[in-house]
C-alpha cells in the first residue's frame, strides 16, 4: 500500500516528495480523532462536515497522507503528501478493492432483508473456531463502510465476513464489485427499502446483483424457505446450498435443514441440525426461531470452509447478540431487549413472537418503521395486527406512523394496554408510570427514532 499504488488504483494525481511515493501507509480512516502514526486521512465533504477542514488537524496528529479533493496550501513538490482525486467517497472503492485483491484470502459476503447482522455474528462466530476472521463491525455496512472493513484486515487474518446492505438498485454491484466474494448467504427478501425497490421482486432484483461479481467455483448459500430465494436457480453454474427449518424447502429439498425446535424462553432455542456430513443437536443461546435459521447458514458456510460438526456446533452455541440486535439487558427492575438498531415489518413481528414467551409482564415499545414505501401505513398496521394477536400484556408505541400499529392492535384487543404517543420525548416522560418491576421489555423502531435513549433511560 505504497501512495504511488494508491494514487494508481484510484487514478489519483499524488503531490508531495518524490521519495515519498514509496512510503507505506499504516492504516485508512475518515475520521479525524482515530487518525494512526503513518495513516491515511480520507477527506470526505459531507452534509453536516467537510472533513477537508481536519487536514491540519491530522497532520499535525502523524498523519502519513492524505486523500482529497482539493490541493490544501501546504501540499505540491516539498509539501505534504497528498493524492487529489474528483471523489474520495469513490477512491475509497478503488483502494479498497486493490487493497482486498493482494491480500488473497477467502470473502463471505452476507446479504438480506433481514437477520444479515445476527447471520454475520453467527458465521463469525462457527468460522472462528477454525480461522483468524475478521468481521463488519456496527453498521459499517454500505458503500463507505465496506471500503473502511476491508481496511480493517490484516495479513494474519485468514476469513473476512463481510455484511452487505443495500437500499437502491446497482448499490450491491458497487459493494460486490469492492468485495468479490468467493461465499454469498442470503437470509431472505423482506420488505425493507421498498420505499427506493417497489416490491419483493424488486428487492430480489437488487440483491442478486452481488453473482455478478462473485468468484468463479464459489459456494451460494440460500434461506430454501423462502419464496423468492427459490426463485435463484444456479448463478454462475454454481448449485446453491439450500437450509431451511424441516427438509423440505419452498420448492426444492434442503441441503442442511433442522427439527427438534424447542423455545426455551428468552434463554435461547434449541434444535436438531441435519446435514449432508451427519447430525447432531444444538442450544443458541439468544432467544426465537429465526435464529435457527442463523445457526443453518453458519453451519453452511463451516462446512464449506472445512470444519467439522463438532467445531461447528460449538461456534453457534458461542453466538453472542450485539449492543441493538435483540441484546438482552438484566437490570434490578427490568429485563429489557434492546432490539432498537433497525426495524422492518418481518423482524418486528419476529422479535413480537419472542416476546409473547416471556416471563413476567410482556411490554412491547415500538417506534416507526422507515423506507417501506406507498404501503408504510398497512405495513405498520399489520404489525399491530400481529401484536394483537400474541396476546402480549402492553404495547407502548411513538411517532406518527406507529399509530397506525396502535390504533390496529386497539381495535382487535380489548384486554391489552395500548397507549400512543407522538414523539419519544412524550413516551420518555410517559414510561416511569408505565412500567412495572419485573417487565419484560421489548423496544424495537427505525434507527432513525432513537430508541436507544429508551434503553440507556431504563438502563439507569
Amino acid at each position: 500500500m505504497t501512495l504511488e499504488n494508491i494514487a494508481a488504483a484510484c487514478n489519483g494525481v499524488y503531490y508531495g516528495p518524490e521519495e515519498k511515493k514509496n512510503f507505506c501507509i499504516t492504516s485508512v480512516t475518515m475520521d479525524s480523532r482515530t487518525i494512526e502514526e503513518g495513516g491515511l486521512f480520507a477527506a470526505i465533504a459531507g452534509e453536516r462536515v467537510d472533513g477537508h477542514r481536519f487536514i491540519p488537524q491530522v497532520i499535525e496528529n502523524g498523519a502519513g497522507a492524505v486523500l482529497s479533493e482539493k490541493l490544501p496550501a501546504d501540499a505540491g513538490s516539498e509539501g505534504f503528501p497528498t493524492i487529489v482525486v474528483p471523489s474520495t467517497e469513490e477512491a475509497l472503492r478503488e483502494i479498497a478493492e486493490y487493497y482486498l485483491k493482494q491480500l488473497n484470502i477467502p470473502v463471505i459476503g452476507i446479504v438480506g432483508s433481514v437477520g444479515k447482522t445476527s447471520t454475520k455474528e453467527m458465521t463469525a462466530a462457527v468460522l472462528s473456531q477454525k480461522y483468524r476472521v475478521l468481521k463488519t463491525e456496527g453498521n459499517f455496512n454500505n458503500e463507505l463502510g465496506v471500503p473502511l472493513t476491508v481496511f480493517r484486515l490484516r495479513e494474519e487474518d485468514e476469513i473476512a465476513v463481510l455484511e452487505m446492505g443495500i437500499s437502491n438498485f446497482g448499490e450491491m454491484s458497487v459493494l460486490a464489485k469492492i468485495t468479490r466474494p468467493d461465499t454469498v448467504i442470503m437470509t431472505n427478501i423482506g420488505t425493507a427499502h421498498l420505499e427506493f425497490l417497489g416490491t419483493r421482486d424488486g428487492i430480489l432484483k437488487a440483491k442478486t446483483e452481488v453473482f455478478e461479481f462473485m468468484k468463479e467455483n464459489g459456494h451460494i448459500i440460500l434461506n430454501g424457505d423462502d419464496d423468492k430465494l427459490s426463485l435463484v436457480e444456479q448463478p454462475k453454474g454454481i448449485a446453491p446450498v439450500r437450509f431451511g427449518i424441516g427438509e423440505k424447502g419452498f420448492s426444492h429439498e434442503n441441503t442442511i435443514w433442522a427439527d427438534n425446535v424447542v423455545k426455551h424462553g428468552m434463554h435461547g432455542v434449541s434444535c436438531t441440525i441435519h446435514t449432508p456430513q451427519g447430525s447432531f443437536s444444538c442450544m443458541i443461546p439468544s432467544p426465537g426461531r429465526h435464529m435457527v435459521y442463523n445457526a443453518l447458514a453458519g453451519a453452511a458456510a463451516g462446512l464449506a470452509y472445512g470444519l467439522t460438526l463438532e467445531e461447528i456446533e460449538s461456534g453457534i452455541e458461542s453466538y453472542e447478540s450485539i449492543k441493538g440486535r435483540f441484546h438482552i439487558v438484566e437490570t434490578d427492575l427490568y429485563t429489557i431487549v434492546d432490539d432498537c438498531y433497525n426495524a422492518s415489518p418481518a423482524s418486528m413481528e419476529a422479535s413480537l413472537g419472542i416476546l409473547k414467551d416471556a416471563d413476567g409482564r410482556r411490554v412491547a415499545i415500538l417506534g416507526d418503521m422507515g423506507e417501506l414505501g406507498s404501503d408504510e401505513v398497512l405495513l405498520h398496521a399489520g404489525v399491530g395486527r400481529f401484536a394483537a394477536e400474541c396476546g402480549i400484556d402492553a404495547l407502548y408505541c411513538a411517532g406518527p406512523l406507529s399509530k397506525n400499529i396502535a390504533d390496529t392492535a386497539a381495535s382487535l384487543n380489548d384486554k391489552m394496554e395500548i397507549r400512543h404517543y407522538q414523539d419519544l420525548g412524550a413516551l420518555l416522560k410517559a414510561l416511569p408510570l408505565l412500567l412495572r418491576k419485573g417487565d419484560t421489555i421489548l423496544i424495537k423502531a427505525s434507527h432513525f427514532m432513537q430508541f436507544d435513549k429508551i434503553v440507556a433511560e431504563l438502563r439507569d
